[in-house]
């Protein structure tokens, strides 16, 4: 079941993101940061567990981006990323964006629902924000991905 995220599944959220920030194949996220940002995540729940999240953070008024899409590694694979990216595609639609863009290591599967691989220098510079907590700046190898919403 997709929902919007509650306070408290921040923690759980947090572990979720954090096994991959480890690896680092994603941002870590704080437990400040989620909670002043709980209104923009999303959250799968399986038999009262969650399992998965995503964030769609407006940038600006015609730009949003996705953003801690994280599946916990024992439900991988099973279709919920991408349930959680419709998600807040469809938020974003109800919110009346015009574009939504991801930065991201797997580029295959946001081309799978719909986006299309960008130069990061074309994204305003507003977006560039977020990446100066990431310890790879300014050496960032992640790929920034666009989709129109309809």
């Amino acid at each position: 079941m997709i929902r919007k995220a509650r306070v408290d599944d921040v923690v759980v959220m947090k572990q979720i993101v954090n096994t991959y920030s480890k690896e680092e194949l994603m941002l870590a996220r704080s437990l400040s940061e989620m909670y002043e940002n709980i209104r923009d995540y999303y959250v799968c729940e399986i038999d009262g567990e969650v399992v998965g999240c995503c964030a769609l953070h407006v940038v600006w008024e015609d730009l949003a981006e996705i953003l801690a899409l994280a599946v916990n590694p024992t439900y991988a694979r099973k279709g919920i990323g991408t349930k959680l990216v419709t998600a807040c595609l469809e938020d974003a639609k109800n919110l009346n964006m015009k574009e939504v863009f991801a930065l991201t290591y797997v580029p295959g599967f946001f081309k799978s629902l719909g986006f299309k691989i960008v130069d990061k220098n074309s994204l305003p510079r507003k977006i560039w924000s977020g990446c100066l907590k990431c310890p790879k700046f300014p050496d960032c190898n992640e790929i920034a991905v666009l989709k129109s919403i309809e």
